[in-house]
């Protein structure tokens, strides 16, 4: 293996670590945060200095070290010297601190890298065994090299990832080296990277999307910006524009917020090429607007899940707007089928679940037997997703099955009432839930944000979805709210929309 502080490795990678570092010069740019840039070297000789200070700290080898902190250089270094011989496991600086203390004590974290913030919040909560690791440490880096990663075998586990929880409650996934360099060499051939691309990255590094976006960059020798707050589009707009990204990556609330409640589509953004949507359904209102914005870049809609590492299909995009609504099929290396309940596959238009096999599956769930068993029968991951086939292969999800409204009889897809009602242009976002009701079971029930000039009105949507879908699809109430409730990967919260809706029918808010 060539040196991981000189520049491009010859021969077969031990470590995600050294596959990740392998192709990068040491002058060439890895990342930029907020005023400052920095190289490969750089990132390099960092990642070599928190690897020595867990081996000074006798961290043994195997353990779980976990990473407290926003986007950042520090949270890069601290990730690569973590998995090079110890295990990662990102967490998220946007749980309350009981939460984050919980999943440090159930994975056994020997020690957490914190940065000042992290600190602040988290630092009391970590328990008396665990080391915690600070990021002032990197003031005193000076030429250290990597130390070897002894006994390191391709499916040991490189990295521990906590699931979005968007339904039930986070699991521990697992992740080997084989699993991360199979899904890196997957998406970087696809989406075909090159080193002169440049990330403009606004997810958070703990969620497996934003993780494959630092990964897949770093193993091409190309670059990533880091735009830490979403809050305010525009500002992530100006980055894309100061930083001369040629990547933009986001989950549906990224574009909605970006196509109707920004200046994206109005900006020249000449070096943009490469736009990647994923984490959830872009309904396909909002993805033929997106295509009209920018159509100088490519548009790749993509579909994962933590167990497979992060990509499981894309839809090509010069088959984006053919396509509407599909996932796309398998990318390289990746197996995908739609299966009925006895596990033979669907004919087109039937409905099944999709089912995955390849590399870049997980091997289960860290302590958790029943769950992994359940999960992954024989090694192939069952997704909980339902989709159908057309006949060229291409697939479309109908729904998640915890997400499905059982309303009169029947089984209603939120994602269609959601894709319904976004046609409508004041709409920013919407989230289809079904609500307790002693006729139908449950009734189907909106939550949306709007435009703020907006004059839409509940009874407006509702009057829409009457022209556009079957009766009992059809909202009984609509709530127009402030924000739409998201999780720490900036998706739509569906348990969260549920206790929102339950308190305002509670209270005899209007719909």
């Amino acid at each position: 293996m060539g040196s991981l502080l000189g520049g491009r490795a010859t021969e077969a990678s031990n470590t995600a670590t050294e596959f990740l570092l392998g192709q990068g010069s040491d002058a060439d740019t890895a990342l930029s945060e907020a005023t400052r840039t920095f190289s490969y070297g750089e990132l390099r000789q960092a990642a070599a200095h928190l690897a020595m200070h867990l081996d000074e700290s006798a961290v043994p080898p195997g353990a779980r070290v976990g990473i407290l902190a926003s986007n950042s250089f520090f949270w890069a270094a601290a990730y690569l010297a973590s998995m090079h011989g110890r295990v990662a496991v990102p967490l998220s600086d946007k749980l309350p601190a009981e939460d984050v203390a919980a999943q440090v004590d159930r994975v056994g974290c020997a020690a957490v890298f914190m940065d000042r913030a992290g600190r602040r919040r988290f630092g009391d909560a970590l328990g008396p065994t665990t080391i915690p690791i600070s990021d002032e440490i990197l003031g005193s880096a000076a030429g250290e090299r990597m130390p070897l990663a002894l006994d390191v075998r391709p499916d040991d586990d490189a990295l521990l990832l906590f699931t979005s929880g968007t339904t039930a409650a986070a699991k521990a996934v697992r992740l080997t080296h084989r699993n991360i360099i199979a899904n890196t060499e997957s998406i970087v051939s696809y989406v075909g990277l090159r080193p002169d691309d440049r990330m403009l990255v606004v997810l958070p590094f703990y969620y497996c999307y934003g993780l494959s976006l630092l990964n897949t960059h770093l193993r091409v020798g190309g670059s990533v910006a880091l735009c830490n707050s979403f809050v305010f589009p525009e500002v992530a707009l100006d980055m894309l524009e100061t930083e001369r990204c040629t990547g933009l990556a986001g989950v549906p609330s990224t574009f909605q917020l970006l196509l109707r409640a920004s200046s994206f589509a109005a900006r020249d953004l000449p070096h943009l090429r490469l736009i990647q949507q994923a984490g959830g359904k872009l309904s396909p209102p909002l993805v033929e607007e997106l295509v009209a914005a920018k159509p100088g870049a490519d548009l790749f809609v993509m579909y994962g899940q933590t167990e497979a590492t992060a990509r499981l299909s894309y839809l090509p995009p010069e088959l984006v707007l053919e396509k509407m609504g599909s996932i796309g099929r398998g990318i390289p290396g990746v197996e995908l089928r739609v299966v009925d309940e006895q596990g033979a596959p669907v004919v087109p238009g039937a409905t099944g679940e999709i089912v995955a096999s390849g590399e870049n599956i997980s091997p289960g769930y860290y302590d958790d037997p029943t769950e992994s068993i359940a999960k992954f029968p024989g090694g192939v991951l069952r997704t909980g997703d339902l989709a159908t086939i057309d006949e060229d292969g291409f697939i479309y999800i109908v729904d998640r099955l915890a997400d499905f409204i059982k309303t009169w009889g029947h089984r209603v897809s939120s994602q269609e009432v959601e894709a319904c009602v976004l046609r409508i242009p004041d709409l920013v976002s919407a989230a289809a839930v079904g609500m307790p009701d002693p006729d139908a079971g449950e009734a189907v029930t909106l939550a949306v944000t709007v435009r703020p000039e907006s004059t839409v009105s509940g009874a407006d949507i509702v009057s829409f979805a009457r022209q556009h879908l079957a009766k009992h699809k059809v909202p009984k109430q609509v709530f127009i709210v402030n924000e739409m409730p998201l999780n720490a990967s900036g998706k739509t919260d569906k348990n969260r929309v549920r206790s929102m809706l339950s308190e305002l029918v509670g209270s005899g808010a209007q719909g």
